[in-house]
C-alpha cells in the first residue's frame, strides 16, 4: 500500500512531550513485560507501536490509560506524573481518548443511540451535544447507518463509530489499538485517512499499535519496535526498516514499505 502520508513531522516548533513514560518496568508474576523502556511523544505527532505477540504493546496502552500501574518509572502526561490517577481522572482532566481493539461500544444500540447515551454523559448542552453528533456522523460517513443496531455494522463501521465515541469528548491524545485488525484494504485506507486528518485537522497526538505493520507505517510520523522486553528501534518509517536490529526481530530481510 502506497504512503497515505504526504508529510511526516520529524521535528517539531515545540518539542514539549505531551506523553512521557520514563523508565518503566513491568511484570506479570515472573513474566517481565517491559524492561526499562522510555520513549515520548510530542503534540501533535503520529507514534507507531510494533512487535511480535506478546511483547507489551497493549500493555503501553493500559499503563497511559491508568487500568494497570508500572512495577518501576514515571508516567508524565502534559507535563505531571500521572502513576496515581484513576482512570476518569486521565479521562477527563487530561483529555486521553481510548480506542481498544475490540468493543468499545453498545451492541444492542444503533449507531445513532451509541453516540447520544455516551454524549449526554460527556456534553451537556444539547444544542452542543447535537452538532458534535452531526459533526462525526457527516465526517465519517456514517449517514446512511445510523438507525442500524451496532451487533449489525461491519468491522471497519464499528471501528469508526468507536473513533467517533472516542472523539466526543474532544481528546488531545487518541490511543488506537490495533485499528486495521481483519479489516479489507479499502477500509484500512480509509481509517489511514481519518488518523491522519485527526493529527492535521485537530492536533490530535495519536498514539497506534498494529501488526499490519505497512499500514501502520504509511500514517505514522515515528515508530518504535519493541521485543524481549526493550525498545530495540526507533525511527521514521523509512529509518525503521533499513535499521538491522528492527530487521532481525520483526521485519525480517525482505520487508518493504510500498
Amino acid at each position: 500500500m502506497a504512503i497515505i502520508k504526504k508529510f511526516r513531522i520529524k521535528s517539531f516548533k515545540n518539542n514539549k512531550p505531551i506523553i512521557s513514560l520514563e523508565k518503566i518496568s513491568l511484570s506479570f508474576g515472573k513474566r517481565k513485560i517491559l524492561d526499562n523502556i522510555s520513549f515520548k511523544i510530542n503534540k501533535g505527532q503520529i507514534l507507531g507501536l510494533l512487535g511480535p505477540n506478546g511483547v507489551g504493546k497493549s500493555s503501553i496502552f493500559n499503563l497511559i490509560t491508568g487500568l494497570i500501574k508500572p512495577d518501576y518509572g514515571s508516567i508524565i502526561i502534559d507535563s505531571k506524573k500521572v502513576n496515581d490517577y484513576p482512570i476518569y481522572l486521565r479521562t477527563v482532566q487530561f483529555k486521553v481518548g481510548y480506542v481498544p481493539q475490540y468493543g468499545g461500544y453498545f451492541h444492542n444500540l444503533t449507531l445513532l443511540e451509541n453516540l447520544k447515551s455516551i454524549s449526554e454523559i460527556l456534553i451537556k448542552n444539547k444544542k452542543i451535544r447535537d452538532e458534535k453528533i452531526d459533526t462525526l456522523i457527516s465526517n465519517f460517513e456514517l449517514e446512511p447507518i445510523v438507525n442500524v443496531k451496532a451487533s449489525q455494522l461491519s468491522g471497519g463501521q464499528k471501528k469508526r463509530l468507536v473513533i467517533a465515541l472516542a472523539l466526543l469528548s474532544d481528546p488531545k491524545i487518541l490511543l488506537l489499538d490495533e485499528p486495521f485488525a481483519a479489516l479489507d484494504v479499502l477500509t484500512i485506507k480509509m481509517l489511514q485517512q481519518i488518523i491522519v486528518n485527526l493529527q492535521s485537522q485537530q492536533n490530535i497526538s495519536i498514539l497506534l499499535c498494529d501488526h499490519q505493520a505497512r499500514d501502520l507505517l504509511s500514517c505514522v510520523d515515528f515508530a518504535l519496535v519493541i521485543s524481549n522486553c526493550k525498545i530495540i528501534a526507533a525511527g521514521t518509517p523509512g529509518e525503521l526498516v533499513n535499521n538491522d536490529e528492527a530487521k532481525n526481530a520483526y521485519f525480517g530481510s525482505s520487508f518493504k514499505i510500498n
